[in-house]
């Protein structure tokens, strides 16, 4: 891929603003605690489907070391059944509202749709965390402008079928970024994150992995999302219950590889490891 001067001349700011939140994206890897509240998920699905468990967990993740909390209203998982808009806002907006009370880190929504975004940023989210990058409804993108909050992009397409898969990805996140900017985003609100686990095969993930810090060709930070997927259960042969070890070594690569946050289910077992990966590769200057 030939880079353009104005996709390598990007430079984002260290820090990241939700709301009434700043969080440094220099001084430590963020931690971003999943909350499902989904029957359906592939991890998860069902546990926080309640209120009071959804911010007693909430309250755990935060404990735990979570820096920003991610609720979702409809699964990702392979085969999911999709959901109305009016479906997903009646199992994320009571999430938000209750957990923004209880809880004194920022909320991002997971969510591809314009419609569920706006109203969970009008309910107290502060982030939009979008799988589709903003081509599902690229009107989510003037959500994330309007509202002058931050946009994480992920990378996904409708196959696996790649010329060369990191400059082909590399292009495809360049459109989501142009999205963005044409309706309005600021650099400084976007994140992208290289979509793990989605359009792409077992070893189309690993290879992703080992060059995770191409992306940095763009210019803007990277959230990690690998907790439990399957192609951690592929090459182990475990479970999704059993793989928090082989997340936990997809985390420490990506933290090594320049990755500035990561999305987690084990929170308190990642946001150590984080800690100590840190430490060893000298991130903010400790």
């Amino acid at each position: 891929m030939n880079c353009g001067e104005e996709m390598c001349s990007v430079k984002w700011s260290y820090d990241l603003h939700c709301g009434e939140y700043t969080l440094n994206l220099n001084k430590k890897t963020l931690i971003m605690g999943i909350l499902n509240v989904t029957p359906d998920s592939f991890s998860d699905g069902g546990n926080y489907d309640e209120v009071n468990a959804a911010v007693s967990h909430a309250r755990e993740m935060v404990a735990g070391g979570a820096d920003i909390i991610d609720i979702g209203g409809e699964s990702t998982r392979p085969g999911f059944a999709k959901v109305s808009v009016e479906e997903e806002l009646r199992r994320v907006i009571p999430m938000i509202r209750a957990i923004s009370k209880e809880v004194k880190v920022p909320i991002s929504i997971d969510t591809y749709k314009a419609e569920v975004a706006k109203q969970a940023i009008e309910a107290g989210a502060h982030v939009i965390n979008d799988i589709w990058g903003a081509k599902a409804e690229p009107k989510i993108a003037e959500v994330a402008a309007r509202y002058n909050v931050p946009i994480i992009l992920m990378h996904n397409r409708d196959n696996t079928n790649y010329r060369n898969l990191m400059a082909d990805m590399i292009a495809d996140l360049y459109e989501s970024v142009k999205i963005a900017k044409d309706a309005g985003v600021p650099d400084e609100n976007i994140i992208l994150d290289p979509g793990i686990g989605f359009a792409k095969t077992v070893e189309q993930n690993l290879e992703v992995m080992r060059n995770l810090e191409k992306l940095n060709v763009l210019g803007y930070p990277v959230l990690l999302a690998t907790s439990r997927k399957s192609f951690i259960g592929h090459v182990l042969d475990l479970p999704v219950e059993e793989r928090v070890e082989g997340t936990g070594a997809s985390v420490c690569l990506g933290i090594e590889k320049g990755c500035e946050m990561i999305r987690v289910h084990d929170v308190k077992e990642m946001a150590r490891m984080a800690k100590m990966m840190d430490a060893m590769i000298g991130k903010g200057g400790k």
